[in-house]
């Protein structure tokens, strides 16, 4: 509990000197002079005026404390608002920077996927291919082969084309892979943006 001196230290109130106090007893009334009468009501409105004006400064000491605890109140309501906002701006950007996280989860998975099924790694080059089948195709051109000689080199020429249209399918559907990848990195960086911002706001 606050005692009467704490409260006189902590909000400057000069403390109430009753040794100043006037007493008026029964006796003074019935038995003092007329004279002595006046005297002491003359001391009691004194007193009685001095005792007004310092329930007057502390009324107004009283309505500057309010004031400022007014003042205090609402300026802790405005930090609450102000943290509220942050808090949910926190949460939307986390929201988010999961959500572009799964997006590019899901995006480096296709890019691996792509990356298995088209082996890109494996096999000749294009290059290679059509020099295969030029040779090919010359030797076709140049040399008389019998006909189960000419029918092999046939085969053997469709065989290579078959693997030259099959491998530029595949460079084509790289052309796609870079894009899928260009893409999950993109998307990536975006939720790097927002766990930034999260760190930022939360700060």
């Amino acid at each position: 509990m606050v005692t009467k001196e704490e409260v006189i230290e902590q909000y400057d109130v000069e403390p109430m000197d009753e040794a100043d106090n006037v007493d008026l007893s029964e006796d003074d009334l019935e038995n003092g002079s007329k004279g002595q009468l006046i005297k002491r009501a003359g001391q009691l409105r004194d007193r009685r005026n001095e005792l007004n004006q310092m329930a007057s400064e502390r009324a107004s000491k009283r309505d500057d404390l309010n004031a400022k605890t007014r003042e205090k109140v609402d300026e802790a309501q405005e930090h609450r608002e102000k943290r509220d906002e942050l808090n949910e701006q926190v949460q939307e950007h986390k929201d988010k920077r999961n959500e572009l996280n799964a997006e590019a989860n899901e995006l480096f998975d296709e890019v691996e996927e792509l990356k298995d099924e088209l082996e890109l790694n494996e096999g000749k080059s294009v290059d290679q291919l059509k020099e295969e089948i030029e040779e090919l195709e010359f030797k076709q051109q140049t040399e008389v082969l019998s006909s189960d000689d000419g029918r092999e080199l046939i085969e053997k020429i469709e065989e290579k084309r078959e693997k030259l249209s099959d491998r530029k399918e595949k460079l084509d559907q790289g052309g796609d892979l870079e894009e899928l990848k260009e893409k999950a990195q993109e998307v990536r960086a975006e939720a790097s943006e927002h766990h930034q911002k999260v760190t930022e706001l939360a700060d």
